[in-house]
């Protein structure tokens, strides 16, 4: 059975990280490269966070988010260069379209703070187990209803994917064409929405029924199942993050 979340089950300091000093470091780099008024701010942010998913040794798993980002990321790119309100000054031509620097350089910093937001939410994502983000933050003293929300974001794409598969086995067992050409993959594609998007209404039924069978809903106080040791650098990572995030709020202030 495949496993329906975008943890990857690796052995590095990344991991090792406990899940709300990892939210601290999101928020650092997010909110840094958009305070400081300077470029360079955004590019050390993204550089460190694709360091840090290289030394995690989950970069491989990222490459498929960046490789649908960059296909985006460049049409924005070129509408910007070709069409962007402030145009003034022509960079190049190319097939007789006019690029303008202007607009390249929005496309620049476009691409800079995508790149960086999806690298650091990736960290997040693909280094923390889920239950355990969400255990750590109703420790912390958020809402169990809420928690539920968010774990239930983390596995809604895996398990989506994994109701696909098994469907379209299903339907390749009963005799239906599901690969070959791009015309072929659309026929095969339109009868497994319906099937996919029933399954999940199913599935999040029976999870509430399942939740509310084990008192989901008792205003008593949670207890824990496990005891996780307390990641021993957090309180000064965390409080590294929060010192360096208001020096560039004062910096951008100042500016």
């Amino acid at each position: 059975m495949k496993q329906l979340t975008l943890y990857v089950d690796k052995q590095s300091f990344v991991h090792a990280v406990d899940p709300i000093t990892k939210l601290f470091y999101v928020a650092f780099a997010i909110l840094t490269s958009m305070l400081v008024p300077t470029a360079y701010a955004g590019v050390i942010c993204a550089l460190l966070s694709l360091s840090l998913l290289c030394l995690a040794k989950v970069i491989k798993n990222a490459s498929p988010v960046f490789l649908f980002i960059g296909f985006v990321l460049f049409t924005v790119v070129v509408i910007q260069g070709l069409f962007g309100v402030n145009n003034q000054t022509e960079a190049f031509r190319l097939s007789g379209l006019i690029f303008y620097r202007e607009g390249l350089i929005t496309g620049a910093k476009i691409i800079l703070r995508v790149v960086n937001i999806v690298s650091a939410f990736l960290i997040l994502t693909l280094t923390t187990k889920a239950s355990d983000l969400v255990e750590d933050l109703v420790r912390a003293g958020l809402s169990p209803r809420i928690g539920y929300v968010i774990t239930s974001v983390f596995q809604i794409i895996p398990q989506m994917i994994s109701s696909a598969d098994i469907i379209m086995d299903a339907q390749r067992s009963r005799g239906m064409e599901t690969e070959g050409g791009l015309m072929v993959r659309m026929k095969a594609f339109i009868p497994l929405i319906g099937p996919v998007v029933l399954d999940s209404f199913m599935s999040t039924k029976e999870r509430a029924m399942a939740l509310e069978a084990r008192a989901f809903s008792a205003p008593n106080k949670k207890t824990f199942l496990r005891e996780r040791p307390a990641y021993t650098y957090a309180a000064k990572l965390r409080g590294a993050f929060v010192v360096l995030t208001l020096a560039a709020l004062i910096w951008r202030l100042a500016a």
